[in-house]
Order: structure tokens, then C-alpha cells, then sequence
């Protein structure tokens, strides 16, 4: 712009006055640009607002101005900037050819060598030419930069120069500028010096590069990757990865990822803000993926979605692996800051966190209490369960401990198969979830997992325990399982004996002493095939009608009588030696009572009355009685679900029991349809965080789902529709769950079926990516069906 202000200036002589005015501007605009460079600007100020001053001074000048800044900056950006602009095109194609080389060989499969090994020599050589030309590119703009300033400043200088000579009565003006002048050309020749040293300096490096280059093969570079956690910047580690897309095409980009401030970030430029695509990597897990057609793939999973990434060489991804890793480790091993808690918002996983209903919301505000203290006031939970860590602030949900930071990290190497963890901070809780917790506790689980510790004379790690020693407690308590009680049995009994010891489970409900127990539901237990739906749903609500004239849910006793002899005239006693399971017996008794540690019972003892009609206002409950001889962990999981008895569920888990164990003697029914007879909605919260089949039928086609609208039980209906169950299933009889309410005129559930049915349409109609029990969008419907269907939960979870 400047030149071509000068050369207006030359060729319109009478508009001289108005041309000048123009360049003057232009001098002044020029150093706003260069306002970085403070030589160059107060150069340009300077300048500008003495050629204000000479504007109608001598035309003369013009000749001057044609040889000292037109031609003179008109050469510079002939020669200097038209080649450097052709040196960039040349960058930028081969460039662009590297890019395509990259791709060829992230895409070529590994049962193919021959395209691998095209691939990868193709690579080869492109990398080694983009390198070479990269520093000739380089080399290029720091010459040009420097050439830049001095070319700029030497013009100026001159035509200055010219104004000083040629008129004198300007002089008086000039002399004020005179010493700048001369102290600007001292500079500019020391900036000559200084340019021509760096230029030979670089000249020597790029030289060296190119020998080290031609001796040495690009692979170098996967080998010299590292990581480092205590990096100054905080930048863990970076570079380029490709990155499966969620969309239908899942097309693979290529972006820079870069781990920093726990967190995995990646942008597409430079310039781009940052997408976070993990928030708390203390969450995540990592994995290499070889089931894909891909390779150096890996996984980054979190409790919300996961994400497939590809490194260019499998050294780069084991490399991405284990600074993945050394991050988490790294995030477990530091102190939580409270405002990073207080600013990290993350949607929970659909199977393990929601939103909080308003019903939680409200009790939780009337109480004045958080969740974390909630949890925490449950005996045992004010201590890490494996190492007694006080204020735990993470949990076990499948197990129902609560855990240090650092007994966390181990659990969630331990795989969700064995524990889920959870932080009582950083993710929502769900009520039914938080009422599992409750249920459950430190104490209760360290019970069943820690009963032989003392007879085995082994210490339990403290707080102050190396990791190492944490970490192999853990596995052998959870894992291996060694500090477990073995489970009674009769394999020891003579055939001199009077007759085969049998076991049962107890349960204990409390109700009004002087009603009796609805006739319509033990019909359903016993001849559910003759029952109609309607009398089963009267029978049902009859049934909440009379448990809610109770003073405490029968779920909230069920713990408690588990393991606390109710006995009237007695107070609570220990666990029995005997068993371990709080089971009672002695040699002169018949029966073996799992769940409740009560007086010695015979066969006839353990039966229950329809009639009976005490002064005591609990009634304990026995399942039927079975042969000791037949005890299995299976069993035991099955009649304790339909007790509901969690810690003697956790107990048969514990011991090995099959979540989706079979009873083939009772019409192939599971664990979880026994929950659903026996009513408890965190029952069935139980089995299926650790891992029960929703969509598991029985030999009459029916799944829990169907009990669960043939019994009346709108709590659990609501959980098996979120969690996934098939609506549209249909059972022996032709029946499906919608089918049976409409029947047994139901309107809670008829109305939660439709509305789920309404809502899988609705998300069907939005792609092909929405499976059942999963949350793909925030709709307004979607989000409306979502508190529907825990307010429903809400509602019910303390009748359940």
C-alpha cells in the first residue's frame, strides 16, 4: 500500500498536496500494523508527523522518492515476496500430499502387507520430503522477516534523507529529527551485522539437520515419544490422533489431542478453542482395541459415552495408554479442589445417575442433609471400607461400600464386573440408588467379605498402608475371595439321623397384628395362572394399603431384622458362629434359618399361619423349607430375593451365586422375578446393578416386567423401563405388559407403558442410534419422559 501511495504521489504532481496528505496516512496505518515491533513503530510515528509538517515543501523530492522507497520496496516485494509465495504454495501441496499419505496408511488393514507395506514406504517418503521443504519454508520466513525491517527502515531512512537535503526550509523541522536519525542508522547497520551472523547460523543448522536426516531414518520419531505428568505447562502429552466420529458415517479425523489438567482435549487448528472430550479423567478408563479393522487403536471410556482413537504406529499408542494412565494415577494421587468439584458438571451415566426428582430434592432439603452425608451416616460408611480412611468420598454402587480416593482407583482397576465406583460428589444420584447404598454399608459388606480375618490372624491395611499393600488387600477380599465363610452344608450328615437338616430364609414385614395378609396375593404366588389381573392389581393395592399403616417400609426393617434377633423378651444378639450368614442352629435342631438369628425352630415351628393373629406387631415370614444337602449360592440368592434380604443376596454373590441363576423346580424363574414377588424395588435396584437380565423370562414367557404390572408394582415398572425391558414382549398367553394393565385397569401403569411406548417412537423417529434404556437426545420430550419416570420411582421407592 505504501508504494503504492509513493507512486501516486510521483505521477499526480498537481494533486501533490492531497497525494502526500495519503501517504502520510499510509505511514501512519503502516505503523499501527507493525505496533508489535517498537522500532518500526515510533520510526513510523516519528516520520509521519514531521512529513505532516513538509507537505508543501519542494516538488523535487519526488525524484528522490522515486529511487529510494518506490523501486526500492517495489524490488523487495517482487523479488523477496513473490518467491517466498511460491515456496509456500510448493509447502502447502506437499503438505496436503502428507496428509493423503497419512490417511493411506491409518487406513490400510492388517491382513493386507503388501497395501501396509505401500502404505507405510509411501509414508516414508513423503514425511522426508514435507521435512525438507518445512525448513527451506522456515529458513525462508526469518530471512524475509528480517530482509522486512530492514528493507522497510532503510527506505524511510533515505527518503528522510532526501527531505533533509533537498529542503532547506524544512531545516529548521528536520534539525529536531536529526539525532533520531543518525541514532536509527547506527542501529540499522548493527541490524545488517545481527542479520547477516543469524542467516549464517541458520544456514549451519539447516546443513546439519539435512546430514542427520540422510544418515538417519524418520522413524526415529516413534521412538523418542514420551510423556511427562509433572510438566511445567501441565500438558501431559500431545499430537495428532484420529478420532472416531459419533455420527452414522463414524468417519475418522484427524486432530490434535493433548492431556492437561486431568482432562483430554483436542482442537482441529491452532486457533480453535479446545473440546473437552473427557472432563475428569479420575473416571475413564483406557483400552487397546483389536476387534476393529483399524489399527493402533485404543478406547477411552467414561461413565457417559466413549471414545476411539488411532495413533499412527503401536508405539505412539501404547505410548497414548500409558500417559492416559499415569494422568488418572496421577489425578487419584493429588488432594480434590474444591473448586474444580464445585465447576465440573457432567451428565451421569443413564444406568447408574439421573436427575434428581423433586421428591428427593424436597426430603433432602427438609432433612438438611447432602447425599454424601447421608450415605456417610450409615454404620461404617464414616471410613473407607478397606482401609479405614475417614470422610470417604467415592462408592462401590454393585457392593455398596463407600471407599477412599485412593481404594478407588484399585476397585475401578478391578474391572465393572466386580466393582462399579462412583463419586458421592461429582455424580448425581439416583433415589433408588441412594437408598441401595443405605441398605447396605461398610459394615454389613465387610461382614461377608472380611469373616474369617480375625481367625486367620491377618491385618487389615490402614490409611497410612502403601498403595501396593491397599491394592493386593483388595484383590484377595474381593477377587479371590479368601476371607469368606463357607457355606453350611449336609454332605456330614450319617443315615442314623433322625431326618435331613433343611434351611430357609427369613423375612420379616410388618403390618397391623390383628390383619391378616391378603388372600389374592399368596393366590398369585402359588396359582398365579388362575388368577385374573384385575384381582391381582386389588390384591396389590390392597396390599400397599395395609403396609402403608406401618410406621417404617418393610425395606427399611429388612436389613435390620437380617441380622437382629426380634424375639420379644429378647434384645439384639450377635451373629451366629455356626453359619456366618446369620443363620441360627444347633445339634438338636432341624433347621437351618438364614437371614435373622433367631431361637432354635423345628419344621413345625417354621410354618406360617394365615390365621394367626399375635400381640406382636411384626411377623416373621419363612420361605419354604429346603434339604441342606441341595444349599447352593444359586438358591440362596433366589429365596433371598424374594425375602428381600440384600445382604444375604450380597452374601450368595459373594460366595459365587449366578445373577440370572434358573430355577428349573419353579417354572425357570431368576433371582430378579423373585424380587419382583417379593416387592422390593431396591431388591431389584440390587440384582441389576450387578448385572441381572431385565428381559430374562420364565417358562410361562413372562419377564420381570410382566410380574411386576401383574402384581400392581408401579415402582418396579418404572425401573425395568429404565433400565431397558422389552414392552412389546409377549408371554404364554399371548399377553404383553400393556395388554395386562389395560386388564387389570391400572392406570399408573397403563399410563408410564404408553407414555414409554410414546417415547421410543418419538426417539426411533430421530435416527436409527436409539436403543431402549438409553437417553440419546435432551429432547423436550425425552427430558419430560425422563422425570416422569422418576418421579414415579420417587414416589413409590419407600412403599417398595
Amino acid at each position: 500500500q505504501l508504494v503504492k501511495l509513493c507512486s501516486g504521489m510521483i505521477e499526480a504532481g498537481k494533486a501533490y498536496i492531497t497525494t502526500n496528505k495519503h501517504f502520510v496516512s499510509g505511514v501512519r496505518d503502516l505503523s499501527q500494523q507493525c505496533k508489535k515491533d517498537e522500532m518500526i513503530s515510533e520510526c513510523l510515528d516519528k516520520f509521519g508527523d514531521s512529513l505532516q509538517e513538509m507537505i508543501n515543501y519542494h516538488m523535487i523530492l519526488f525524484d528522490q522518492a522515486q529511487r529510494s522507497v518506490r523501486q526500492q520496496l517495489h524490488n523487495f516485494v517482487k523479488d523477496d515476496v513473490r518467491k517466498f509465495k511460491e515456496t509456500k504454495k510448493q509447502f502447502d501441496k506437499v503438505r496436503e500430499d502428507m496428509e493423503i499419505s497419512l490417511v493411506k496408511n491409518a487406513q490400510a488393514p492388517r491382513h493386507k502387507p503388501h497395501e501396509v507395506e505401500e502404505a507405510t514406504g509411501t509414508l516414508t517418503i513423503t514425511r522426508k520430503c514435507f521435512r525438507h521443504l518445512a525448513l527451506d519454508y522456515v529458513l525462508q520466513i526469518n530471512v524475509l522477516q528480517a530482509k522486512k525491517k530492514f528493507e522497510i527502515l532503510d527506505a524511510m531512512l533515505s527518503f528522510m534523507h532526501a527531505q533533509y537535503t533537498f529542503f532547506q526550509q524544512g531545516y529548521s523541522l528536520l534539525h529536531e529529527l536529526d539525532p533520531y536519525m543518525k541514532k536509527l542508522a547506527t542501529e540499522l547497520d548493527q541490524l545488517v551485522i545481527d542479520s547477516a551472523v543469524e542467516k549464517r547460523e541458520m544456514e549451519h543448522k539447516h546443513a546439519l539437520i539435512q546430514q542427520r536426516t540422510l544418515l538417519q531414518d524418520f522413524s526415529y520419531d516413534d521412538s523418542k515419544v514420551e510423556f511427562n505428568v509433572d510438566a511445567p505447562n501441565g500438558v501431559v502429552m500431545e499430537g495428532y490422533l484420529f478420532k472416531r466420529a459419533s455420527n452414522a458415517f463414524k468417519t475418522w479425523n484427524r486432530r490434535w489431542f493433548s492431556i492437561q489438567n486431568s482432562q483430554l482435549v483436542y482442537q482441529k487448528k491452532l486457533k480453535d478453542v479446545l473440546t473437552v472430550v473427557v472432563e475428569d479423567l479420575r473416571l475413564c478408563t483406557v483400552k487397546p482395541c483389536e476387534d476393529i479393522e483399524r489399527r493402533f487403536c485404543f478406547e477411552v471410556v467414561s461413565p457417559t459415552k466413549s471414545c476411539m482413537l488411532q495413533a499412527d504406529s503401536e508405539k505412539l499408542r501404547q505410548a497414548w495408554i500409558q500417559a492416559v494412565q499415569a494422568s488418572i494415577a496421577s489425578a487419584y494421587r493429588e488432594s480434590p479442589d474444591s473448586y474444580y468439584i464445585e465447576r465440573l458438571d457432567r451428565t451421569a451415566s443413564p444406568s447408574t445417575s439421573s436427575i434428581d426428582s423433586a421428591t428427593d430434592s424436597r426430603e433432602r432439603s427438609g432433612k438438611g442433609e447432602t447425599i454424601l452425608q447421608r450415605v456417610q451416616s450409615i454404620p461404617g460408611n464414616d471410613q473407607c471400607c478397606d482401609c479405614g480412611q475417614p470422610d470417604p468420598r467415592w462408592a462401590s454402587i454393585n457392593l455398596g461400600i463407600l471407599l477412599c480416593i485412593e481404594c478407588s482407583g484399585i476397585h475401578r482397576s478391578l474391572g465393572v464386573h466386580c466393582s462399579k465406583v462412583r463419586s458421592l460428589t461429582l455424580d448425581s444420584w439416583e433415589p433408588e440408588l441412594l437408598k441401595l447404598m443405605c441398605e447396605l454399608g461398610n459394615s454389613t459388606m465387610n461382614q461377608i467379605y472380611e469373616a474369617q480375618c480375625e481367625e486367620l490372624g491377618l491385618k487389615k491395611p490402614t490409611a497410612g498402608s502403601s498403595r501396593q499393600d491397599k491394592e493386593a488387600w483388595i484383590k484377595v477380599k474381593y477377587v479371590e475371595k479368601k476371607f469368606l465363610k463357607k457355606l453350611p452344608s449336609g454332605e456330614a450328615l450319617t443315615e442314623n439321623e433322625r431326618k435331613p437338616r433343611r434351611w430357609c430364609v427369613k423375612k420379616c414385614q410388618r403390618h397391623n397384628s390383628t390383619t391378616k395378609a391378603p388372600t389374592a396375593r399368596r393366590k398369585y404366588r402359588h396359582e398365579a395362572g388362575n388368577a385374573s389381573p384385575a384381582m391381582l392389581s386389588s390384591a396389590a393395592t390392597l396390599e400397599r394399603k395395609f403396609r402403608r399403616d406401618s410406621l417404617f417400609c418393610p425395606d427399611e426393617l429388612d436389613s435390620l431384622f437380617s441380622y437382629f434377633d426380634t424375639g420379644a423378651g429378647s434384645g439384639p444378639r450377635s451373629l451366629s458362629s455356626d453359619s456366618g450368614l446369620g443363620g441360627s442352629t444347633d445339634g438338636s435342631t432341624d433347621i437351618l434359618v438364614f437371614g435373622s438369628v433367631v431361637d432354635s425352630v423345628t419344621e413345625e415351628e417354621c410354618e406360617v399361619s394365615e390365621e394367626s393373629s399375635g400381640e406382636a406387631e411384626i411377623e416373621q415370614e419363612a420361605s419354604d423349607l429346603e434339604d441342606l444337602r441341595e444349599l447352593h449360592p444359586g438358591l440362596l440368592i433366589y429365596k433371598a430375593a424374594q425375602a428381600r434380604n440384600l445382604p444375604l443376596m450380597a452374601e450368595a454373590l459373594a460366595h459365587g451365586a449366578e445373577i440370572n441363576w434358573v430355577n428349573d423346580e419353579d417354572e425357570n424363574k431368576t433371582p430378579l422375578i423373585q424380587a419382583v414377588k417379593g416387592g422390593s424395588l431396591i431388591a431389584c435396584e440390587f440384582l441389576l446393578q450387578n448385572g441381572a437380565d431385565v428381559n430374562q423370562r420364565d417358562s410361562r414367557g413372562r419377564a420381570p416386567l410382566h410380574h411386576a404390572t401383574y402384581l400392581g408394582h408401579t415402582g418396579q415398572v418404572c425401573l425395568f423401563l429404565k433400565r431397558g425391558a422389552n414392552q412389546h414382549a409377549v408371554d404364554g398367553d399371548g399377553q404383553d405388559p400393556l395388554s395386562i394393565a389395560v386388564q387389570a385397569a391400572n392406570a399408573d401403569i397403563v399410563t408410564l407403558l404408553r407414555l414409554a411406548r410414546m417415547n421410543e417412537e418419538m426417539r426411533e423417529a430421530e435416527g436409527p442410534f436409539g436403543q431402549p434404556g438409553q437417553y440419546p437426545s435432551n429432547s423436550p420430550t425425552e427430558l419430560q419422559y425422563r422425570k416422569c419416570i422418576q418421579e414415579f420411582i420417587s414416589l413409590n421407592i419407600d412403599e417398595c
